[in-house]
């Protein structure tokens, strides 16, 4: 079966066609859907500017979402930690 699927999807006004992974559909849909509103928000608030305008804002606005969440998530710094105490217990009980 093919895991393929072509679909069209519509951006601040503008249709994409894309193929996609069947499992990515949701996401995808979810994702234009999502920048769609923020266009419109954007749109609503500020009526002297354009789409290009709007898109760049949206974008930003959900990269820095997306930094943010990648730092909370980064697990070097709590790993790295987790190293040291380990190296301390292990040479501490060499000791004893």
């Amino acid at each position: 079966m093919d895991n393929k699927l072509s679909i069209k999807v519509n951006v601040a006004d503008r249709t994409y066609p894309l193929n996609i992974d069947r499992k990515q559909e949701e996401v995808i849909r979810k994702a234009a859907k999502m920048i769609n509103e923020k266009v419109m928000q954007y749109k609503q608030r500020y009526k002297d500017k354009d789409t290009q305008d709007f898109l760049a804002m949206a974008s930003l606005q959900y990269v820095i979402k997306v930094i943010e969440l990648e730092n909370k998530t980064d697990v070097a710094p709590v790993y790295n930690e987790l190293k040291a105490m380990e190296r301390e217990l292990s040479e501490f009980l060499e000791k004893e």
